[in-house]
């Protein structure tokens, strides 16, 4: 089977690009070894959540997909306090200071797969899937790429889009070199409901034990984001329930008052991933496969419905360059890309780097820098305006 685009990986990232190109007049098969998990029949909270930023918000508007969502379970934040680990430096962001209406939503991971998923599942004429598959071998030729799936299936495509995490098969094959470092650290999510009504507003710790995030969600409840050193977040992830309550608690400067358990720990280790090149003759790279960044920025997936709007725009105004696999034509997509890449990928690693020194000079002035910081709203508005993309 002949396409012009195969994108290998349905996660979020890979089925926006899928559905962004849907009426781009390219024929787009997407490839994806398992569906989402179903959303479940009870009120269950998911433990994993994604800050989507406005801009990335209204791309998924625009793909029919945001409009889909329970709106009883998206949360908009309308403030955030950040808070240095010497109890007295703070930095805080609001969206009223800079006319907007909120910072961020507060969104659950399923309910985004399922309805990025129900919209796929409308576009069968545009959007090839093939799912549940895998991926055997994938070879490049001049003219065209070739994927074997395991079940003997050969699909040929003009532009394989590499759109399968961290760790990317697609990304191998094509040798596209990366360098990489963990850093050592689990970040460890729960749901927590509180005692205090937490005002939309996101509050975040750099502590010398790692970077706790509270998120708001409905109600008086949050979403945690905690990233622990190894030692630290395995008994933490195993505490009796009470026991961790408390230590969030204690954590946090009791800012939330009580706290109780409403969804059991999940951890994931953290890595950096720094990818040298985003493409190749008929090969591109989105989302985790072409970055890995420290999440305490919470900007990971806005980082990727970026790739995946940039290169679907690419593609939809390549004007009379016929082949979407050119290497010239994705240069574009590259080009465009990188300065914001690299900009997170230097901010997130260096912050986690900073934080994570116990030299006490570096104390003061990592403490001292987020004072200024706040103090300084021509600084302030720039990395809000960043992060609001």
């Amino acid at each position: 089977m002949k396409f012009d685009v195969v994108i290998i990986g349905g996660g979020l990232v890979g089925a926006s690009l899928a559905l962004a190109l849907k009426n781009s007049g390219l024929k787009i098969a997407l490839v994806e070894s398992r569906p989402p998990v179903p959303l479940p029949e009870d009120e269950s909270w998911d433990s994993r959540i994604y800050a989507i930023s406005p801009g990335s918000a209204g791309f998924l508007q625009d793909l029919g997909v945001w409009q889909a969502l329970d709106e009883a379970r998206i949360t908009p934040v309308y403030k955030m306090a950040v808070f240095g680990d010497d109890n007295a430096a703070r930095l805080d962001f609001s969206a009223y200071d800079i006319g907007y209406p909120e910072l961020a939503f507060i969104v659950e991971n399923r309910q985004l797969q399922t309805a990025v998923w129900d919209a796929l599942k409308r576009q069968k004429k545009h959007i090839k899937m093939f799912c549940p598959a895998r991926c055997a071998s994938l070879e490049w030729t001049e003219s065209h790429a070739e994927l074997h799936l395991e079940d003997g299936t050969l699909l040929q495509g003009s532009l394989v889009v590499g759109a399968d995490g961290l760790n990317s098969w697609v990304r191998e094959q094509g040798k596209i070199e990366v360098s990489r470092h963990p850093y050592q650290q689990i970040g460890v999510v729960a749901n927590f409901s509180t005692e205090r009504r937490h005002h939309n507003i996101a509050h975040q710790w750099f502590r010398r034990d790692g970077v706790l995030a509270l998120l708001p969600l409905p109600g008086k409840m949050v979403s945690m984001v905690w990233s622990l050193q190894e030692d630290q977040a395995r008994p933490l992830l195993d505490a009796p329930e009470a026991e961790l309550c408390t230590q969030v608690r204690n954590a946090a400067s009791r800012v939330l008052g009580e706290m109780q358990l409403v969804t059991r720990p999940a951890g994931f280790p953290l890595n950096f991933v720094h990818v040298k090149q985003l493409v190749r003759s008929r090969l591109a790279l989105i989302g985790d496969a072409a970055h890995g960044i420290h999440p305490l920025a919470g900007q990971g997936v806005n980082l990727g419905l970026r790739d995946a709007r940039e290169l679907a725009n690419t593609l939809a105004t390549r004007g009379l360059e016929l082949d979407c696999g050119d290497y010239l034509l994705l240069r574009r997509y590259e080009r465009a890309r990188k300065e914001d890449i690299l900009a997170l990928e230097l901010v997130t690693d260096g912050l986690q780097k900073l934080f994570a020194n116990p030299n006490p000079t570096l104390v003061r002035l990592r403490n001292l820098g987020l004072g200024i910081t706040n103090r300084l709203p021509v600084i302030k508005d720039r990395l809000i305006q960043h992060a609001l993309s």
